[in-house]
């Protein structure tokens, strides 16, 4: 009944939210876009370039959340979080390229409710609707024998990417669905990315940014990043097949040695993706790092993770553009964690289902439906029972 009541209470209040609360930043937004490209045309510094926007809504409701805010075991959540993203990108003579991300947002949704190794929506942007510039950089193709990237970069959209299970505005809400959660990407920062077709079947992409995200003495702590990516036709079906190495050399604390503050992390990991009919495709990720120390940001460290699901069009009963998507992984405490604070450090185990329903070309509802298993490896204090999260996810692209 509790699980009901949250479905039902989502559907309603998106109903309200989005026609009320964020009605007005909605239509302010489509006017500063109409703006922006009036003045485009007066003046050739704007001409090319193209603007895309685009604005999510996420309700969500909480069974067994564990999050130290929640007070007391039963004390559920259902909460909301909005993010607003306009991009800019222009193409110049040689094949260059210049792109500009602005966003913002507001609201943590539950994931400040809940104790646990991934969380639940990699949409929230608690940025308290600040907006900021998130990407900056400008790319040089060399005859498309390979292309340099320098700037304010994303390495998420060079590294362990994949086509079913990359993108928490139309896909997987969970972050161990978006990412691997076992690779120690930076914040988006000041960094280089070098890509290359070495082969017409393969790829390599090669990311080398500030490995603590701040801006200060980049090159002496970086985050190193490389992927290959095979893509064989198997019988006509696109595949991608990625093998990705990284490196982070930002402040490690040792967990059998405090004093050792300055250590360094790696791994390893593949991310792979397979049309396997015109209406069904598959995915596979995992991933491995060294356990024996954590980011000096973090409050514990992973070892592993595994996931897998399905992408299926909604052709078969006759919505052709609709999208389900099922998922299920594991992530794995590193056993070093683990003995430094005499832990039980179970497995986490992450289950999601969305239905991506698509209104028209510019709106899609998604309901969607969340299951952790073994929180915080069962060593969350304020409980440790199985959590559900039900929500919807309404996005509006311009």
């Amino acid at each position: 009944m509790r699980v009901k009541r949250i479905c039902v209470s989502m559907l309603m209040g998106v109903t309200l939210f989005c026609g009320s609360a964020y009605a007005q930043n909605i239509s302010e937004l489509e006017s500063r876009i109409e703006r922006l490209e009036e003045h485009m045309t007066e003046g050739n510094v704007f001409e090319g370039v193209i603007i895309g926007a685009g604005a999510t809504v996420i309700i969500q409701g909480t069974s067994n959340a564990n999050g130290a805010s929640i007070g007391h075991k039963g004390n559920d959540r259902t909460d909301a979080a909005y993010s607003v993203g306009v991009e800019l990108e222009k193409e110049f003579d040689g094949g260059a390229k210049a792109y500009m991300c602005f966003e913002t947002g507001q609201g943590s949704g539950v994931t400040d409710d809940l104790e646990v190794f991934s969380n639940v929506n990699a949409d929230a942007d608690a940025s308290g609707g600040i907006l900021a510039l998130t990407e900056v950089w400008y790319e040089q193709n060399f005859d498309d024998l390979f292309a340099i990237t320098l700037g304010k970069i994303n390495s998420r959209a060079y590294i362990d990417n994949n086509e079913y299970a990359n993108d928490e505005c139309s896909q997987f809400l969970a972050d161990t669905f978006k990412n691997s959660p076992v690779i120690e990407f930076p914040d988006n920062t000041i960094g280089v990315r070098l890509g290359a077709p070495v082969r017409e079947f393969m790829d390599v992409d090669i990311a080398i940014l500030d490995g603590d995200g701040d801006f200060e003495q980049i090159g002496d702590h970086p985050f190193l990043g490389i992927q290959i990516n095979i893509k064989p036709q198997l019988m006509d079906k696109k595949g991608n097949y990625r093998f990705v190495y990284w490196r982070n050399e930002a402040a490690h604390t040792k967990w059998d040695a405090a004093a050792k503050t300055k250590e360094s992390s790696a791994g390893v990991g593949i991310s792979f993706d397979q049309e396997v009919t015109d209406r069904l495709g598959c995915f596979l990720r995992a991933g491995w790092q060294s356990d024996e120390a954590a980011l000096d940001t973090t409050t514990f460290s992973l070892e592993s993770s595994y996931s897998a699901g399905v992408r299926l069009f909604g052709d078969l009963w006759n919505r052709d553009e609709d999208v389900v998507g099922i998922a299920y992984g594991m992530i794995n405490p590193s056993d070093e964690y683990k003995k430094a604070g005499g832990l039980q450090a179970k497995a986490e185990g992450h289950f999601e289902i969305y239905y991506n329903y698509k209104i028209n070309d510019n709106v899609s509802i998604t309901p969607d439906l969340q299951m952790i298993s073994n929180p915080y490896g069962k060593d969350a204090a304020n409980g440790t029972s199985t959590i559900i999260i039900a929500g919807t996810r309404v996005q509006i692209d311009f």
